[in-house]
């Protein structure tokens, strides 16, 4: 088993080149990719066998990250953000500087700060958002272990991370909630 160190400095690399990762998230395992790479995204649909005008989950490391990546963020997003004691995705209005792939047809972008210590590292060490959707074929079930995610996923990555740093995750798909800039709240995944 490589240390955490080795594998996020592998992780960050494959990133940088372009590639497609899999990994532990704080819910489930995930195929990322860089997010601002829209080569990288189209890829990641290609993997998933997914439509791509369905917009996708990325991570950042921290709200500031966050602020590069959004237009303008909610006045009660941080506040939600702190208090949430479980993985939350936070869907902002506008997304800026990212692959245009990677919003929704409004513009919106979905974003999560994990609650992983592997994660947070990974996304810090890399600089920017990345892609984080389930490790399955569209309309199967998410992988709630590393065991459960298809051959045909882990054959079609560049770097699978190794299983043992699924520690911590919850094995479940976050929350997710819908912000407006009036704070309006909209709850779309409990």
């Amino acid at each position: 088993m490589k240390e955490r160190k080795e594998q996020i400095e592998e992780a960050v690399k494959v990133l940088r080149a372009g590639g497609i990762l899999l990994y532990p998230t704080d819910t489930i395992w995930g195929i990322g990719c860089d997010a601002t790479d829209e080569k990288a995204v189209e890829r990641v649909f290609e993997i998933k066998q997914r439509a791509d005008s369905k917009s996708l989950i990325i991570l950042a490391s921290d709200m500031d990250m966050v602020a590069r990546y959004v237009r303008e963020i909610p006045e009660m997003a941080v506040t939600v953000e702190s208090l949430s004691d479980k993985p939350l995705t936070i869907i902002y209005p506008e997304g800026i500087n990212l692959a245009p792939n990677v919003t929704a047809e409004d513009g919106s972008i979905a974003i999560r700060i994990p609650k992983n210590d592997f994660c947070v590292e990974l996304v810090r060490r890399f600089g920017k958002p990345v892609v984080s959707t389930s490790a399955n074929v569209s309309g199967t079930p998410a992988p709630r272990r590393y065991i459960d995610i298809p051959d045909s996923v882990k054959a079609s990555v560049n770097l699978c991370i190794d299983p043992s740093f699924d520690q911590g995750s919850t094995g479940k798909a976050s929350s997710i909630i819908k912000l407006g800039l009036h704070n309006e709240v909209q709850v779309i995944r409990e």
